[in-house]
C-alpha cells in the first residue's frame, strides 16, 4: 500500500467507524438502568478500532503499556490545564460565563456512571480510534509538522486532534446551543493535540488515554460535588 493510499484509507476508516458507532448507538439501547446510552456507541468504537488496528497491524504500529508514574505527571497536568484554560477562555470569549450548558452525556447520570462510562470507558474507546488507529496510520506524514509553544507537533498529531474535535459536532443532533458546541470542539481539539503529542513522544497509547482522562476530570468532580451538597 502506497503512503497516499494508507493515509486516505485511514481517514475513511476512521470516519466510517465513528459514523457506524454513532448511528447504531443512537438506535440500539440496552434498557439497563445503570448503563447510559453512550455505552453502545463507545463499545462499537472500541471493538471496531481494535479490529482495524489488528487487521492493519502492518501499517498501524500500535503500542500500549503501563507508563512509569513520574512520566504521567506532566501529561496529567497539561490535560487538567487544558480543561481549565480553554473552557474558561471560551466561556469569556463567547459570553457564556453565567449561562453554562451541561453536556448531554452528563445529564441524568450519577457520579459513578460518569466515572465508569465517561472518565474511563469513553476515554479509552475514543483514544483507541483517534490516536491508537488514526494517528498511527498517518505515520507517513510524521516528518511534517509545526512548532507550537516551542514544541514540535507532527502532522499526524494535528490531523487526529482536528478529527477528534470535529467529531464532537455530532452534538448538533442533541439540540445544545451553538456556542456550547464551539467550546466543546475547541477544547477537544486542544486536548487531542496534547494527547497526540505525548503519545508520539513516548510511542505509547496509554499517554493519550491518560491525557484524555485528565481532561474529563472535572466532568466527574462537578456532579460529585453537587451530589454531596444535595
Amino acid at each position: 500500500m502506497r503512503n497516499s493510499e494508507q493515509i486516505t484509507y485511514g481517514l475513511i476508516i476512521t470516519i466510517g467507524i465513528f459514523a457506524i458507532s454513532t448511528l447504531i448507538g443512537s438506535k440500539l439501547h440496552l434498557n439497563i438502568a445503570f448503563i447510559p446510552y453512550s455505552f453502545v456507541t463507545h463499545t462499537l468504537m472500541l471493538l471496531l478500532s481494535i479490529g482495524m488496528i489488528y487487521s492493519l497491524k502492518k501499517y498501524v504500529n500500535y503500542k500500549i503499556s503501563i507508563p512509569k508514574f513520574k512520566k504521567i505527571l506532566r501529561p496529567i497536568l497539561f490535560g487538567l490545564l487544558a480543561t481549565i484554560i480553554v473552557n474558561i477562555s471560551m466561556a469569556i470569549i463567547t459570553g457564556t460565563m453565567d449561562n453554562q450548558e451541561a453536556h448531554p452525556a452528563l445529564m441524568n447520570t450519577t457520579p459513578l456512571q460518569i466515572f465508569v462510562f465517561i472518565f474511563i470507558y469513553a476515554s479509552i474507546a475514543e483514544e483507541l480510534l483517534f490516536r491508537g488507529f488514526l494517528m498511527n496510520i498517518l505515520n507517513p506524514l510524521k516528518a511534517k509538522g509545526i512548532n507550537i509553544l516551542k514544541r514540535r507537533v507532527s502532522l499526524p498529531v494535528i490531523i487526529s486532534a482536528f478529527a477528534f474535535g470535529l467529531a464532537h459536532l455530532i452534538l448538533i443532533t442533541t439540540g445544545v446551543g451553538g456556542l456550547f458546541i464551539l467550546r466543546v470542539v475547541v477544547f477537544t481539539t486542544v486536548l487531542g493535540l496534547i494527547a497526540g503529542y505525548y503519545q508520539e513522544k513516548y510511542d505509547n497509547n496509554a499517554f493519550a488515554i491518560i491525557v484524555h482522562m485528565a481532561g474529563n476530570t472535572f466532568a466527574v468532580i462537578g456532579p460529585l460535588m453537587m451530589s454531596l451538597n444535595s
